[in-house]
């Protein structure tokens, strides 16, 4: 028998009872294919819209190939943390490439995507140091800086004016990081890194970019946000993960050898975490080198890109400012966006409900995510599909003046 102040605790909260009981719980849908531009959900073929897989590697032959492979040669998994017996020679293999792909000296591999920032935020502030962040970044960015017990401050979104005067209010001398994302998960829109890394300058600050969403997609052969700008010198740290373009589970930071040397020794989400699986890693290795042997998967995710872009500009969608494989379909009313995933999924469209509390319900969306696998014909079935459910809730966007 359970604990009665936890039952009590846990009992308290009913959203996901009354969201079942309405029929519109939009979460933990189970797949019962390969992550494709069209997947099975419940014995149903489904057209994917919400997936991370941009460059649409995750059931690509070599890829596939390559973790077989490394499962074969190393076995399952690892056994053990980094810090001790769980590294391999594929995962230095893999941090030397992911070095030299986004332009630094060094790179160290973590586990997951999330696990990098937990691990290189706490390590790198302490109390007496300064953070300052977007506050559109991502959760993994605010609970690492969380965690360093660094005076935490957050500028408005892209608001460089805050921002500046954040930075103005500390010591010139003390440690100071700034952290974003490079594209924004939910917005689609892209940093002002060029900006950020002149304030930096200005004020004695490191930067940190977090490129969960740029890698495979910005910057020249997909090598991030810092080079899509053409700055990545003035970048002292950039963050990927694998579960995006590289089709697999994991993360990494890259930056000076001085920088990751500490972090090996320092970052707690990785001394004490099981190291990343061989096949993990080997996907994400051969998922790196699809990436650099065919370019064309990029241009064609921009193809994609664009035309659903400018498909959802012409119905009349509120898009906000995205500039990315990333399309946020503004519905700003909690109960409509969860009745409108479900109703796209009877349609045979899957898509993400972005609902408070990670957006404010004035905020909520539903997110619309592009593939470079998709076809334009996938792209206009869900289009419209999404106009007619749209119209059927009246989501009031759908009045605003085309562009």
């Amino acid at each position: 028998m359970s604990n009665k102040a936890l039952v009590k605790k846990v009992s308290a909260f009913k959203t996901v009872d009354n969201l079942k009981a309405a029929g519109i719980y939009p979460f933990f849908r189970p797949l019962q294919s390969d992550q494709d531009t069209e997947v099975i959900i419940g014995g149903k073929p489904t057209l994917m819209f919400g997936s991370n897989s941009y460059l649409g590697l995750t059931n690509h032959p070599l890829v596939k190939e390559t973790a077989k492979k490394a499962i074969d040669k190393y076995g399952s998994g690892c056994a053990g943390s980094r810090f001790l017996n769980g590294t391999l020679d594929l995962h230095l293999e893999l941090e030397q490439e992911l070095a030299e792909f986004v332009g630094k000296e060094a790179a160290l591999v973590f586990s997951t995507g999330y696990q990098v920032n937990l691990g290189v935020l706490s390590a790198l502030g302490g109390r007496s140091d300064y953070y300052f962040l977007d506050e559109l970044n991502h959760a993994c960015i605010i609970d690492g800086a969380r965690l360093s017990f660094s005076k935490m401050y957050k500028f408005g979104h892209s608001d460089m004016a805050h921002l500046e005067k954040l930075l103005a209010s500390v010591p010139y001398e003390s440690f100071k990081l700034i952290s974003t994302d490079g594209v924004f998960s939910m917005e689609g829109d892209l940093a002002k890194l060029p900006e950020i890394t002149a304030l930096a300058k200005k004020y004695n600050a490191a930067v940190f970019v977090d490129d969960a969403h740029s890698l495979g997609v910005f910057g020249n052969g997909g090598r991030g946000t810092a080079s899509h700008f053409n700055i990545t010198d003035d970048v002292d740290l950039i963050m990927g993960t694998f579960s995006k373009s590289l089709a697999s589970i994991g993360g990494f930071v890259a930056a000076d050898k001085t920088v990751i040397e500490y972090l090996k020794h320092h970052a707690r989400s990785l001394m004490f975490s099981a190291s990343i699986s061989p096949g993990a890693a080997a996907s994400a290795l051969g998922a790196l080198r699809v990436l650099k042997t065919e370019p064309e998967r990029i241009d064609k995710l921009w193809q994609n890109t664009n035309y659903a872009l400018e498909a959802f500009r012409e119905g009349g969608f509120d898009i906000g400012p995205t500039e990315s494989p990333i399309i946020p379909i503004f519905v700003r009313d909690n109960e409509k966006t969860f009745k409108m995933a479900r109703m796209l999924m009877d349609e045979g469209v899957f898509v993400n409900p972005v609902v408070s509390p990670a957006v404010s319900s004035e905020s909520s969306m539903i997110r619309f995510s592009l593939m470079a696998t998709h076809s334009f014909e996938q792209i206009d079935f869900a289009v419209d599909k999404i106009k007619k459910v749209a119209e059927i809730l009246q989501v009031p966007q759908l009045n605003i003046v085309k562009v």
